[in-house]
């Protein structure tokens, strides 16, 4: 597993070794130290997280090892002891007004978000808050409601809605405007498979037609695949210990083990016919291994 920046490879889009002259990266956080009121430390150092624009990427790591922090800093709500945070060019702590309609975010807890009474009034929220004029909130809500197919929530109180449709609710409040950073913490949290699946679904269809840059706090590494070209591997209290390619990080065991995060079951099983013998490669999710598995079987007729 490579702990730098790779070449540019059809396999593995979005990952490419920055240029001389290309644009800066869209997120950049190096060696933040942080530390809470109850003097509880967190410490992101280790490997610079960096985010290309259109990039997948998801920070994987156990419970306490700092991912809302990360996200909290790259969200301008904390502001660091020490290291540097920037997005799109700014100390988001301080200048956060300047990104703030280039910036979506999902929280983990989407009742925390949801905080007007009907759908239509929290999704209308930003660009009512942000002076779009009536015609064009009206638009905007429209539009964003009927891409993730929840029109006929409009008018929904939003307390009384499933877990899924809220979490559809709180995502079109963030894409309303058009954002071209999506972040979201933890956003399969309480969902059930199927619902997990739809939103799956639902933001790498959104991802490939708006060419967003996406990044996803999780501890759920049965998505991670589907999810991201890049994976930031973290442990207990912080340290950025790993980059790379979804396959390169769930190849690597023991580190996994040593960060007390478990590898796919798809991973595991592979892994374990490769030590039987039967060496099928390091599929990641379902559709891989379904394709390794009929071409072994094609080869065998």
């Amino acid at each position: 597993m490579s702990d730098h920046e790779h070449p540019l490879d059809p396999k593995h889009p979005g990952r490419a070794h920055t240029a001389p002259g290309a644009p800066d990266p869209v997120v950049h956080v190096s060696c933040v130290r942080h530390i809470f009121a109850d003097q509880t430390e967190i410490y992101l150092c280790g490997l610079d997280f960096v985010v290309e624009k259109g990039q997948r990427v998801v920070i994987l790591g156990p419970n306490g090892s700092g991912k809302s922090t990360l996200l909290a800093h790259i969200l301008g709500l904390l502001s660091p002891r020490e290291g540097e945070v920037e997005v799109f060019g700014v100390n988001p702590a301080k200048q956060f007004n300047r990104i703030r309609e280039r910036v979506g975010v999902l929280f983990q807890n989407v009742d925390e978000q949801l905080l007007a009474p009907t759908v239509w009034d929290d999704v209308s929220f930003s660009p009512r808050n942000y002076g779009y004029p009536d015609a064009e909130v009206d638009r905007m809500v429209q539009e964003v409601l009927a891409e993730l197919g929840i029109v006929h929530l409009k008018d929904k109180v939003c307390h009384y809605l499933s877990g899924g449709e809220k979490r559809k609710v709180a995502l079109a409040g963030a894409l309303v405007l058009h954002p071209e950073l999506l972040i979201m913490d933890e956003p399969f949290e309480g969902l059930d498979p199927r619902s997990r699946s739809e939103l799956v679904t639902l933001l790498n269809d959104l991802q490939a037609r708006h060419h967003m840059t996406t990044i996803i706090a999780t501890h759920d590494v049965s998505s991670v695949s589907d999810l991201a070209d890049t994976v930031y591997m973290l442990i207990q209290g912080g340290e950025i210990v790993a980059r790379g390619y979804p396959d390169e990080i769930f190849s690597d065991a023991a580190r996994l083990r040593a960060s007390n995060i478990e590898a796919p079951a798809i991973v595991e099983l592979f892994q374990k016919l490769e030590e039987a013998g039967l060496d099928l490669g390091r599929p990641t999710n379902v559709d891989q291994a379904a394709e390794r598995l009929l071409a072994k079987l094609r080869d065998g007729k």
